[in-house]
């Protein structure tokens, strides 16, 4: 073979082996797309009420426009589907994608296998501005149980950057600070419920601090899918920066990356998704601890297929652990963050023995 003729072929396989490389990734996807679909159609079968998948789709259907009406379903049937599970599940699957995609930038981000989605201190923050306006009427009316989730969440978050910049603001300065914005937003909480709150209201928030999804509303699917988008396209354009995160600042550095702008904006892209999450669903731990470690033992660390794959698989599993939360003590429901700890506790001590082993 002439020179020529090998520098045309070199080329083409490269191009082959990028295209073999991609296949998987590409049915990998398509899969966990068809799982998610699948999953999210049962789930809402899965009550009470006798509806099957058929009725399912014939009422989102005709609620998209596409026929007159929900052939053969009642419209109670129809209001069962489409005000109360369907954006439960939606809601659902939109918290399971964020928390899982977050969990998996932060402990590259901050090359701490630890790290999560609550690492930052948000979730307590969001707990706190909840419980400001619930027990203290914070807002005078104006200011929603969202609304104020969302605020205390910026106010942690603002507090954790000041305090790690304050102090170095190398990686473990900012995990440190968010531990010490976790403790005293959790301190404010539990000192406002227990001085003011009365009982009912006491058991309310309680529950909402411990995840529940019971609320779910299309504006909040609407709102949480749409910083998802958001954030997932932030996170997939700096791939390769959080590759290169893995060897370390110093090494990221010498690669070229700007290092402390990457940062920056990686983590206000996490704390805006987490903080649209718990103000809707409350605090749903486990998820972003565990699910990454476990997608990135089939996909791999490169981050332009591992954040792909953690929202399907994050998306997938609570809209399971949420069906199994609201029906296996029915009528009485379980919040589903305490589903997800019974759940991810021993799956999270099954990674750390993993782990060990392979060390």
């Amino acid at each position: 073979m002439t020179s020529a003729s090998r520098t045309a072929a070199a080329p083409a396989s490269v191009s082959g082996t990028r295209a073999s490389r991609r296949a998987p990734l590409v049915w990998a996807a398509a899969a966990g797309i068809v799982a998610l679909c699948a999953s999210v159609a049962v789930a809402v079968t899965i009550g009470p009420a006798d509806i099957g998948v058929t009725d399912v789709w014939s009422v989102i259907a005709a609620h998209l426009g596409a026929g007159a009406g929900p052939e053969g379903v009642s419209p109670i049937r129809d209001g069962i589907v489409w005000d109360l599970r369907l954006p439960r599940t939606l809601l659902a699957a939109v918290c399971g994608a964020g928390l899982a995609v977050c969990g998996a930038v932060l402990q590259s981000l901050l090359r701490n296998p630890l790290a999560d989605p609550f690492v930052l201190g948000v979730s307590s923050g969001a707990s706190t501005g909840a419980v400001l306006v619930v027990v203290l009427g914070v807002g005078g009316g104006a200011l929603s149980v969202p609304g104020g989730a969302f605020i205390g969440a910026v106010c942690s978050f603002a507090l954790v950057m000041l305090l790690s910049h304050s102090l170095g603001g190398t990686t473990d300065r900012v995990v440190l600070a968010g531990v010490a914005a976790m403790q005293l937003f959790s301190a404010l909480t539990s000192f406002v419920v227990m001085t003011a709150a009365d009982a009912e209201t006491t058991r309310g928030v309680l529950f909402w601090l411990l995840g529940s999804l019971g609320g779910a509303g299309w504006s909040d699917v609407r709102t949480g899918a749409a910083v998802l988008v958001l954030v997932l396209a932030v996170c997939l354009a700096h791939a390769r920066t959080l590759d290169a995160f893995a060897f370390g600042q110093d090494a990221a550095a010498a690669l070229g990356v700007r290092v402390a702008r990457t940062r920056l904006v990686l983590l206000c892209a996490t704390a805006l998704l987490t903080a649209a999450l718990v103000a809707s669903a409350g605090a749903i731990g486990f998820v972003g601890l565990v699910l990454p470690h476990a997608v990135r033992a089939l996909t791999g660390p490169g981050h332009a297929r591992l954040l792909p794959v953690c929202a399907l698989a994050g998306a997938v599993f609570l809209v399971w652990v949420d069906t199994l939360a609201r029906t296996v003590l029915a009528p009485q429901e379980v919040p589903v963050g305490v589903v997800t700890s019974l759940i991810g506790v021993p799956a999270f001590v099954l990674v750390l023995y993993r782990t060990r082993r392979t060390r």
